[in-house]
């Protein structure tokens, strides 16, 4: 008997008066089904970031237990996303995703259903499993969507195509900061005292419904569903040449060794992700407790920031995959490093918003309104720069590796961004930092990183020039 997560077998080809239409109308919806599912695994990811200065202010956590506590996603995620990549190039993409975001999900439950007490360390270490666990389930989303891409979607169009498909996790995290906002609001109706529970139980309930969805709307490959490679389709046989047969599964030593471990520009493309993640972690994941904390912004103003700040990210992904395709042929280093250089001046903003609203306002009520309108036009600005890179870099992973090799590229290019990027840098050492000294000193970390980020996007320049 096969095995749950074994792909399909290939279909007999449908008559060739059928494939047109069917194909167009399987890949509108397996592209909804990529869309909404990966956007509903960050429903259920940064939950903790919204709750924390709750659990703060009662006592329950404290900012380097916090920063510890939202490593754990980021660490387990990181190793998951580069196994789970392997796997999910020998799996069926539907069932990898959809079973991956309903444990996500039940495992978020959980967690916002948890008794916790005064014993700070206990709380931290309680959190930190369940963020684990649910780190490693989340390492299920995007593998299969980057399988799904590659092989529903030709070369030469998933510069755009995966731009737009991209957005799903900056609308997931946007979404979150509405439903957790709402949920907050129903369970105070309610009475339930610690409504930060809401943050963690409402987007989860609504992510087992995605979930289901995506069941049906998703299907593995265009084989299986007899339809020829989309290659064959749209007569485009650029890129890197799928090795074997299409869906052939090949050994994780020539995945992981052969299209890995020896792709130099691979590794240049891994070390970029590193800088794009730390600021677009160590921003996003810290803007609600830094702006309550510093007094910018009450509760309810700081999850609407960490929405804006989301929301206007798929703006920017579509325009940076729009300008990749339309001025640089599918190139994705050059807007890569304009689009760290706009981060670079957005973080800038966001650090020096108060001395500048001071300087300008002329009392204190009006230099409050100026700091809160600088803040929300630096998070807009880097929101909507900073997930272009992601993005693209993403894209730049899958272009140098064959289509059967996707996953673990990806999940390769993923280890380094969420384990160094997010969690080691953005979680654990600016949760230190804040901790130890102050937040100026947690902003110019990221202001370096920003600086870095430029320098490394740059490396994969003329690289990308002699691929064309």
């Amino acid at each position: 008997m096969a095995r749950f997560f074994d792909p399909p077998q290939p279909k007999p080809q449908l008559p060739e008066e059928k494939i047109d239409k069917e194909y167009k109308s399987m890949r509108i919806k397996v592209f909804i089904g990529a869309f909404l599912g990966y956007a509903g695994y960050y429903l259920v990811r940064k939950n903790l970031s919204l709750a924390g200065p709750d659990m703060i202010e009662e006592g329950l956590l404290d900012k380097a237990g916090l920063g510890i506590a939202m490593s754990a996603v980021s660490i387990a995620y990181a190793f998951s996303k580069f196994i789970m990549g392997s796997i999910s190039d020998r799996s069926d993409a539907r069932k990898f995703l959809c079973v991956g975001l309903v444990l996500s999900a039940l495992a978020m439950i959980c967690t916002g259903l948890l008794p916790f007490g005064s014993n700070i360390a206990l709380n931290v270490s309680l959190i930190f499993a369940l963020m684990a666990v649910i780190g490693w389930l989340s390492g299920m989303g995007w593998p299969p969507c980057g399988r799904i891409m590659a092989h529903w979607f030709s070369p030469n169009e998933r510069s755009f195509k995966m731009s737009v498909w991209n957005t799903s996790h900056t609308i997931g995290s946007g979404s979150l900061g509405l439903l957790a906002s709402w949920g907050v609001v129903v369970f105070g109706s309610m009475g339930i005292a610690q409504t930060w529970r809401a943050d963690f139980i409402v987007p989860a309930a609504a992510a087992i419904l995605i979930a289901l969805f995506c069941w049906w709307a998703l299907r593995d490959t265009p084989e299986s569903c007899g339809l020829p490679s989309v290659n064959d389709w749209r007569k485009d046989y650029s890129g890197v040449k799928t090795k074997g047969q299409a869906g052939e599964k090949l050994p994780f030593k020539v995945l992981f060794v052969d299209y890995v471990l020896k792709n130099k520009l691979l590794w240049v493309v891994a070390f970029s992700n590193v800088m794009v993640y730390m600021v677009r972690y160590g921003i996003g994941d810290w803007a609600p407790t830094y702006l309550q904390e510093c007094g910018i912004m009450d509760k309810a103003e700081s999850k609407l920031a960490f929405s804006i700040h989301n929301y206007v990210g798929a703006i920017g992904t579509i325009a940076c995959g729009w300008a990749s395709s339309k001025f640089f042929k599918g190139r994705c280093a050059p807007m890569n490093v304009f689009c760290m250089m706009a981060v670079f001046v957005g973080v800038l903003l966001y650090w020096q918003a108060g001395n500048i609203a001071g300087a300008l306002a002329p009392d204190s009520a009006s230099a409050i309104t100026l700091t809160k309108t600088l803040i929300y036009a630096a998070l807009i600005l880097i929101g909507f720069f900073i997930y272009g890179p992601v993005a693209l870099i993403g894209i730049q992973a899958l272009n140098l590796v064959p289509k059967n090799a996707a996953g673990t590229a990806a999940g390769f290019v993923g280890l380094f961004g969420y384990l160094f990027g997010d969690s080691l840098l953005s979680k654990i050492f600016v949760g230190g930092v804040v901790e130890s000294t102050n937040w100026d000193t947690a902003n110019l970390v990221f202001v370096i990183g920003a600086i870095v980020g430029v320098v490394l996007c740059a490396l994969m320049w003329k690289s990308e020039k002699k691929l064309a």
